[in-house]
C-alpha cells in the first residue's frame, strides 16, 4: 500500500479550445477600439506595440509612433524590471496597447503582460486591420 503526502489528485481537466481560451482571457480586461487607441497614444496615455511579423508590416505598413516588438520578445521588452526592456517600459502602471493583424494573438499577448504585472495592458479590437479600416494613419 502506498501513501501520498501531497494534495489529493484530481481528474485532468479537458482541453480548452482557442475560442474558449480567448473568451476567458478577454473577460479579464477591457479591450480598446481603434479610434480610442489612437487618441490615447496621441495624448501620451498609451504605448502602442505592434507584434505583427515583418512580412505583414512590409505588406500593410506600420502605425506611426508604434513600437515594433516581435511577439517572441514582448515580455522581455515590456517588463519594467527586465534588463532588455524598452526605455519607455519604466512602470507596471504603463498602459500598453498590443496590436496584431486582426486582434487574436494580441489578446493572448495582453494576458501575458498582465501576468507580468502590467495590469493596464490591453489589445486592439480587430488589430491593425481595424486601425487601417478606421482610416487612421499608416506609413
Amino acid at each position: 500500500m502506498s501513501t501520498t503526502s501531497g494534495p489529493a489528485s484530481s481528474a485532468p481537466q479537458p482541453p480548452v479550445g482557442i475560442d474558449e481560451l480567448l473568451e476567458r482571457v478577454r473577460a479579464g480586461y477591457e479591450r480598446i477600439e481603434a479610434r480610442e487607441a489612437y487618441e490615447a497614444a496621441r495624448a501620451g496615455d498609451a504605448l502602442l506595440v505592434d507584434i505583427r511579423y515583418a512580412a505583414l508590416r512590409e505588406r500593410d505598413g506600420v502605425i506611426p509612433g508604434a513600437h515594433v516588438v516581435e511577439r517572441n520578445e514582448l515580455e522581455w521588452r515590456l517588463d519594467p524590471q527586465g534588463s532588455h526592456r524598452l526605455p519607455e517600459a519604466t512602470s507596471h502602471a504603463l498602459r500598453v496597447i498590443v496590436i496584431c493583424n486582426e486582434g487574436y494573438a494580441s489578446s493572448l499577448a495582453a494576458q501575458s503582460l498582465h501576468q507580468l504585472g502590467l495590469h493596464r495592458a490591453t489589445d486592439l479590437v480587430g488589430g491593425f486591420q481595424a486601425w487601417r479600416g478606421a482610416g487612421l494613419p499608416v506609413e
